[in-house]
């Protein structure tokens, strides 16, 4: 057997390695642990390990000095590397060094899988580090794809990532279709074979484990005939042996997240009305009607009290915009189905990333969702989407979720405006920061810094639509100090500045 080494600070990463994968499977045994890179190096020249799995920020020395000492006494080490920084220079550096994969936090573990697999074949080949197959520069591919659709890479970044591993993201549209098969290896492959000559159509695996395509075009109608032409080619390939595909809306570059988001919800929709046809967002009842405006309910602000379990506020929040949206001039009907029937999806949505929607709340929630679907009257409608909500929190409350990720989130509920930070909330609640800010990010799928700027948002807006009170005094209300950064992340999240969006109250 080879032997296998980890480098982690987080003992929970080092002990979720250890226990959650089949290391014999692959032919392997773990030969040591560390929690730190110096206390690695020390053991690492005692202990004859063939595959170094490592973090790279590390109290006393981090992974890529870990990597370059240990290589000068065991050069033909092979190395992983793990990350819960998406960080450029990192990858760089290590790619120079020779290692097999750069993986991000929260480990994708089909990915880990397909590197271990990998690099075992690397060993009984002795082949040198140098130089990646084609599998290897898939899955680096994936990372950046990813990235660049939740939009969590800058265009700068992204640019040199994708000069790198040797493809362009050309065109003024971009539309994303998911495919979700029970056979997910096979169903990617066989949409990288169909994509592999087409230069505006690329495939990619989600952190979810959904098959993603994006389709890329100089216009709206040649995103929607190049991807509906491919997804039906997926569908006849091989989604009669089980599995549903979707479209999401067609958006301008620059908003591909709207893009993922919405075919994430058009997924969604198709799974709880059990069709087996190519989900459309834009045949959907919560897609905007053409030249109409969509109506949505303020999903951000429910989002917290969500992750928060604090359902009676949620319930009552829902109330009051479900009153309010009926009473807007203008709106239909039609329109506040749509808006209920997308929240719906949005809570379906939040529970699976947060891996919870593989239990028996299944049905009920499929249920639910045609409950809504074809509710008879507004009051229904209501009902239906306050069961949905009651039915979230309950879920959420069994779920394994640290303690600690409750309180946070709790306290940034009530105290957002004062000076918050992983350092502070660590200090309060008996936590390293760094441990925090990672444990934070696994459980909610989002940074801290990220997480309260969303919720400071939100307050600033209902803010400013209640009160009378200046930009620079709501900036400070809800916590900012500084009137610039304000502005800035007020323009981020919704899209103008905030006195433009006091002016349209």
């Amino acid at each position: 057997m080879y032997r296998v080494f980890l480098v982690d600070d987080e003992p929970f990463i080092v002990e979720g390695l250890s226990d959650g994968v089949d290391w014999s499977h692959y032919g392997l045994e773990i030969c040591g642990t560390a929690g730190d890179g110096r206390q690695a190096l020390e053991r690492l020249r005692e202990v004859p390990a063939d595959i170094l799995v490592t973090d790279i920020t590390m109290p006393f020395m981090n992974g890529l000095d870990l990597i370059r000492q240990v290589r000068a006494f065991r050069p033909e080490i092979k190395v992983i590397i793990l990350s819960g920084y998406n960080e450029f220079d990192y990858l760089k550096e290590g790619m120079r060094l020779g290692i097999e994969n750069y993986l991000l936090k929260p480990i994708h573990f089909e990915e880990l899988y397909a590197t271990l697999g990998n690099t075992v074949e690397k060993l009984n080949a002795d082949l040198q580090p140098a130089g990646y197959n084609e599998e290897v520069m898939d899955i680096l591919k994936d990372n950046v794809l990813y990235r660049w659709i939740t939009e969590r890479i800058d265009a700068e970044q992204l640019n040199e990532r994708a000069r790198m591993l040797g493809f362009e993201l050309e065109g003024q549209f971009v539309q994303a279709g998911i495919v979700r098969h029970k056979e997910a290896d096979k169903a990617l492959g066989s949409m990288r074979r169909l994509a592999k000559s087409r230069a505006t159509i690329h495939c990619f695996r989600d952190n979810e484990g959904d098959s993603v395509a994006v389709f890329l075009g100089e216009s709206a109608e040649q995103c929607r005939e190049s991807g509906l032409a491919f997804m039906q080619a997926v569908q006849q390939t091989f989604v009669s042996s089980g599995g549903f595909i979707s479209l999401g809306s067609i958006e301008k570059r620059g908003s591909e997240r709207l893009a993922y988001r919405n075919a994430q919800q058009a997924m969604e929709s198709l799974l709880m009305l059990g069709r087996s046809e190519i989900g459309r967002y834009e045949l959907l009842s919560f897609a905007p009607e053409n030249g109409t405006q969509a109506f949505e309910l303020d999903w951000e602000s429910y989002r917290p009290l969500l992750l928060s379990n604090d359902s009676q506020r949620l319930e009552a929040r829902i109330d009051a915009d479900f009153r309010a949206m009926q009473a807007s001039e203008g709106i239909t009907p039609d329109h506040v189905r749509g808006a209920v029937i997308e929240a719906v999806v949005r809570m379906k949505m939040e529970l699976r990333k947060l891996k919870q929607s593989e239990s028996s709340f299944e049905e009920r929630y499929r249920t639910l969702f045609r409950q809504a679907y074809h509710a008879p009257d507004s009051e229904r409608l209501l009902q239906a989407l306050q069961e949905v909500a009651r039915l979230s929190s309950e879920e959420l409350v069994r779920a394994d979720t640290s303690p600690i990720i409750k309180q946070v989130l709790k306290h940034v509920q009530t105290h957002y405006a004062e000076d918050l930070s992983l350092k502070s909330l660590g200090s309060r609640f008996n936590a390293h920061p760094v441990y925090l800010g990672r444990l934070f990010q696994r459980e909610t799928n989002e940074a801290f810094t990220e997480y309260l700027n969303k919720i400071r948002i939100e307050k600033a807006k209902e803010l400013l639509g209640r009160t009378t009170l200046k930009v620079h005094e709501v900036s400070k209300e809800v916590g900012y100090w500084e009137p610039s950064y304000f502005h800035k992340q007020f323009k981020k999240h919704v899209g103008i500045t905030p006195t433009e969006f006091k002016a349209l109250l």
